[in-house]
């Protein structure tokens, strides 16, 4: 039997539709522009944030089509059964008129950027599209495909707008992202076992064992990556300063905490949710963006 939840307006519905507490994760679009000294360019400011809104729209876009397609699967589960197409607050033909409305918005900001901008969304959009219906249910695949997603968010920052891509950043950003990847996916075998949910198709082909050894990778390989950054010659010139190093154990502090979080309070399958609800982790990233913005300005 489906859950039920005090019924909602639509406007409020509409605005859960869009997840935009996940926008938080657009602000991988704002690392180039952070990393390449550029932020006293005013023009180019302005280019990061239309393809930050192309971001937001496109991303909120691709929920949209996601809770259309997984309408069915949805109601049949514990948390998912609340989302508003599911549960019956947004009926699907305005779900479609919104996601369309979004996808259109995403396409014009970006093209107002760069013709870059508009193929990196564009391909951004269709990836999602090739992943909702195919590459999600391909273990691995599925979780390289979600740090695709992020190296897009990066790329569009960088290129996008005119900003040569750093290698290092890249490096950094897919490991990170992999890491979190990998992290969701642990966090849905959990409550999978706890709840005694059927597991989707992918889960059925991820062992915790593995993942576990998949996290330790990841995340070692995360803050190892960033540490070499720190310290690499070409890190040092640009910024003029060695001192960056002193920015790691703000990576390492959330690395673990994370980890924490996935095993011992059940968190991981929302990582901006987890953002906003764990002291620790919201005091930690912007802690980490001063000290850094303090070291490199």
């Amino acid at each position: 039997m489906q859950a039920t939840r005090p019924s909602i307006g639509i406007y409020p519905a509409a605005l859960a539709l869009l997840r935009p507490h996940q926008w938080v994760k657009n602000g991988f679009v704002l690392l180039g522009l952070i990393f390449a000294h550029q932020w006293h360019d005013a023009s180019l400011v302005q280019s990061v944030g239309l393809v930050f809104i192309a971001f937001c729209a496109m991303a909120s876009a691709v929920y949209v089509y996601n809770d259309l397609i997984d309408v069915e699967a949805d109601r049949h589960h514990p948390g998912k059964c609340h989302r508003p197409i599911a549960s019956g607050a947004i009926q699907p033909v305005v779900a479609r008129a919104l996601g369309l409305a979004l996808a259109a918005t995403a396409l014009l900001a970006a093209g107002a950027a760069s013709l870059t901008a508009l193929a990196l969304v564009t391909c951004y959009a269709v990836m999602n599209i090739a992943y909702t219906h195919r590459l999600k249910h391909m273990v691995i695949v599925d979780v390289f495909v979600i740090s695709a997603g992020f190296m897009l968010r990066i790329l569009i920052g960088t290129l996008g707008v005119g900003i040569p891509p750093s290698s290092w950043l890249l490096l950094c950003g897919m490991m990170i992202t992999l890491f979190l990847g990998f992290a969701k996916r642990k966090a849905e075998l959990l409550v999978c076992e706890a709840s005694g949910t059927p597991a989707r198709r992918v889960l059925a082909h991820y062992r915790p064992e593995v993942l576990d050894q998949l996290l330790a990778m990841t995340g070692g390989c995360s803050v190892l990556a960033y540490a070499l950054y720190t310290v690499s010659p070409e890190t040092v010139a640009l910024h003029g300063t060695d001192r960056l190093i002193y920015t790691v154990p703000f990576l390492l502090y959330g690395i673990c905490r994370y980890l924490f979080l996935l095993h011992g309070k059940g968190h991981g399958q929302d990582t901006a949710r987890d953002l906003f609800s764990d002291c620790h982790l919201v005091l930690m990233l912007p802690l980490w963006l001063v000290t850094t913005l303090l070291i490199i300005a």
